[in-house]
């Protein structure tokens, strides 16, 4: 798939493991797995086969975050992404890496 993303920070996160915005720092061990599964999202053929990653949690959400799909970075985060089909391929469009905990607030 393409992974294109929303913010610089998640790009300067996915690519160099950092990132100059104090606001969005996160610890090594959630900016590991963060790679992780933005890499596994570029692997990926199709979103079914990131909704078999059972670990990823894959899920479309609903409410007010209707037309935003997230997986699971670990218990504590998430990445949420909107997902297109404009071509053979699909376009994801990675938007936040959020804490769980702020999920409600």
């Amino acid at each position: 798939m393409i992974v294109t993303f929303d913010k610089d920070y998640l790009r300067d996160l996915y690519e160099t493991g950092k990132t100059t915005d104090k606001k969005h720092r996160f610890q090594p061990e959630i900016v590991r797995k963060y790679k992780y599964c933005i890499h596994s999202l570029v692997s990926a053929s199709d979103i079914a086969s990131i909704c078999r990653i059972k670990s990823f949690n894959y899920e479309e959400l609903q409410g007010d975050k209707k037309g935003i799909s997230s997986i699971r970075v670990n218990l504590q985060y998430r990445i949420e992404f909107i997902v297109e089909h404009l071509n053979l391929e699909p376009i994801i469009t990675v938007c936040n890496i959020m804490e769980l905990s702020k999920h409600y607030k």
